[in-house]
């Protein structure tokens, strides 16, 4: 019998769409919907399942951004061949995504055990909701807003892509999060910071999906649900992208930290009164 329900994965596949690229932790509500669910949340096939259903998000950032995409990965194929197109900014951007991805790769694979072990607590998901909540108003506080992204550079795409490791360390930080309060921090204005999060999480989530596809598949979890998780994940990611790049050109991340801080007491509190089990 399958760990997670077809009707379980439609719920956690919602979850994951909607939080996955706004800054306020898919990792932290999935834990969270699984456990008032009664679904195990430090189980492998769970983690996996986790994993895998980013796919659908990442696959709908793919299909949002396809123009840019093949901008991209065609600047860099040509500057593979040609020195003067290496020149061009989509080439050397190429470039700096791989390299901005290999940080998160090595911790990943080096904390493994700790990532699924004692750091995948509710109580880390409710610490770190807080936690990166004052990180995320701050960054927007201290950041003048003024790059765009044509701006951006080596330097700010390791030092944004080294943020993420925060998240996969401490579940509830969020991973948007991070990188969009790195990328404030170093002056760029909101839209371009959402952006540059966007595009570097497609490698590293795309190839955790893809890493933990066993674990989701062969202990537990039926390959019906992680259809329907993934299918769901997806239609709802997309609309997600699409709001977010329209409501961060406008407004501020203070909403979200205000949402962060309420779960993350609320959260405190359902683990303490023993409604939910870490």
């Amino acid at each position: 019998m399958s760990v997670i329900s077809v009707g379980q994965a439609v719920v956690l596949g919602a979850v994951e769409g909607v939080t996955e690229f706004l800054p306020v932790s898919s990792t932290g509500h999935l834990k969270i919907a699984e456990g008032l669910m009664g679904i195990p949340v430090d189980d492998n096939a769970v983690i996996g399942f986790s994993a895998v259903i980013q796919v659908g998000a990442i696959a709908a950032v793919l299909v949002y951004f396809f123009k840019d995409i093949v901008r991209i990965v065609s600047a860099w194929g040509r500057g593979l061949v040609d020195r003067e197109e290496r020149h061009h900014h989509d080439y050397k951007f190429a470039w700096w995504v791989i390299c901005a991805t290999v940080p998160i790769v090595a911790v990943g694979l080096a904390a493994k055990p700790l990532i699924e072990g004692p750091l995948a607590s509710l109580w880390v998901v409710a610490g770190s909701l807080i936690v990166g909540s004052g990180v995320m108003w701050a960054a927007d506080q201290m950041g003048r807003h003024k790059r765009g992204e044509d701006d951006t550079s080596f330097k700010d795409a390791m030092l944004v892509g080294s943020s993420q490791i925060l998240a996969l360390l401490f579940p509830g930080f969020s991973r948007s999060g991070a990188t969009m309060s790195t990328a404030l921090i170093l002056d760029l204005d909101r839209v371009a910071a959402t952006r540059l999060s966007f595009f570097l999480g497609i490698p590293a989530l795309t190839g955790a999906g893809l890493y933990e596809l066993k674990d989701a598949l062969g202990t537990g979890v039926g390959a019906a649900p992680l259809a329907v998780g993934t299918i769901v994940s997806f239609v709802v990611a997309y609309g997600s992208i699409a709001w977010l790049l329209r409501y961060v050109a406008k407004h501020s991340f203070n909403a979200f930290v205000i949402y962060r801080i309420v779960v993350g007491v609320l959260l405190f509190g359902l683990l303490g009164a023993g409604a939910l089990h870490s």
